[in-house]
């Protein structure tokens, strides 16, 4: 009943927001020697979201939010800036760097991938701003930028030229950390203002106890959850357990929300101790946790249903029905035909010739096209 109260008051609008980390991330790639797939790819999240993507195929930067579209509108300089940046400059940059990284490490042809994650998170309570930018190369880490020191920071011997070359850069080392602690969070701000409506919304999830088999784990799961920000635990005697419990991982659902789960082995535990064990859920931007107890009763488990199979040597009576009332309707319609053509035409001796064809086209039309009602239905069953 504690948990029912709780969670009505959370959908009457009185749970508190606490502090959520936002960030704004941009995700580019660049191939060499892949045929059928663009040379670059880039794309832009906010808080995990798809804002934006582009592609060296492509002419324009495809705007995937309505409130982003809504953005740009407000703002057309700041979507050339993007629509620049993710056809021009960086595809050309990238394409330089994958030709120059091949030389030093002395490779001809193949399939090679450079990448970079770049952006920044931000606390909204702390007003904490951490940037990054982080390069890696055919699967691994190769270069990123230390915005403490304000240099690159080598991670693979191949690297150490470049990080000289780019830490000589002033005015690149100067914009880049411009970007990372001004532009980037300033713009994270602007999209989190457009999209609070679905960015900042959260969304509690139903909580329900699954199990497979009497001797199976039983699997605390919950759904419908938003933003996927969010954690579930077992616990016993308000303790937080780790031993004998499994952790799922947060997948997505066809509606946008998330769902997870977390198995909890009870083999060793004896019935009257199941009370003892709650499920934890708790998400992230919502101060309250949603507190389930585990009740046996309300486990729901395909294997405590009972169902009654027909024996194989069981008499089928329902077929045999079935197979009796469709003669018997096969029967009425023969009769019915037999008995509209006897009215129509009357019964002929064998040895006697046909009528006359009558001189009224419309009952020769007639004669040669019969209508009763059972046989149309069967004609049209068949077409």
């Amino acid at each position: 009943m504690k948990t029912l109260v709780f969670v009505v008051l959370l959908g009457t609008g009185l749970h508190v927001a606490v502090a959520v980390k936002h960030s704004l991330k941009f995700f580019m790639t660049a191939s060499s020697g892949l045929p059928n797939i663009p040379e670059f790819v880039g794309v832009g999240f906010v808080d995990d979201v798809v804002i934006l993507s582009c592609d060296s195929d492509k002419k324009t930067t495809e705007v995937k939010q309505d409130w982003m579209k809504k953005l740009f509108q407000n703002d057309p300089q700041l979507f050339e800036l993007y629509n620049q940046a993710c056809l021009i400059t960086q595809p050309n940059f990238f394409k330089a760097t994958i030709h120059t990284l091949t030389q030093r490490f002395n490779q001809s042809g193949g399939v090679h991938v450079l990448q970079d994650m770049s952006g920044c998170e931000w606390d909204d309570e702390t007003g904490e701003i951490n940037g990054f930018d982080q390069y890696g190369y055919d699967g691994e880490d190769f270069i990123s930028f230390d915005l403490k020191t304000l240099t690159w920071v080598a991670l693979k011997p191949q690297a150490v030229s470049i990080k000289l070359n780019w830490d000589a850069d002033k005015a690149a080392i100067k914009s880049n950390e411009m970007y990372l602690t001004q532009m980037c969070p300033q713009w994270l701000k602007t999209c989190l203002a457009y999209g609070k409506s679905s960015l900042l919304r959260t969304d509690l999830p139903s909580v329900s106890f699954l199990q497979k088999t009497p001797s199976s784990p039983v699997s605390c799961h919950a759904t419908g959850f938003y933003p996927e920000r969010a954690t579930l635990s077992w616990r016993k005697d308000g303790e937080e357990l780790h031993e004998d419990v499994e952790l799922g991982e947060i997948l997505p659902n066809h509606d946008g929300t998330f769902q997870m789960s977390a198995e909890l082995n009870l083999s060793s535990v004896t019935p009257e101790d199941w009370s003892r064990y709650t499920c934890v859920f708790q998400l992230s931007g919502v101060k309250e946790e949603i507190v389930t107890k585990l009740d046996k009763a309300d486990i729901r488990a395909n294997w405590n249903k009972t169902e009654v199979p027909v024996p194989p040597s069981e008499f089928p009576t329902g077929a045999v029905v079935g197979v009796v009332v469709g003669l018997l309707l096969l029967t009425l319609c023969i009769c019915g035909l037999l008995m509209w053509r006897r009215n129509r035409t009357g019964f002929r001796p064998a040895e006697t010739q046909p009528p006359p064809a009558p001189d009224d086209d419309s009952e020769a039309s007639e004669n040669l096209n019969p209508r009763p009602d059972c046989q149309s239905s069967s004609l049209s069953s068949l077409m």
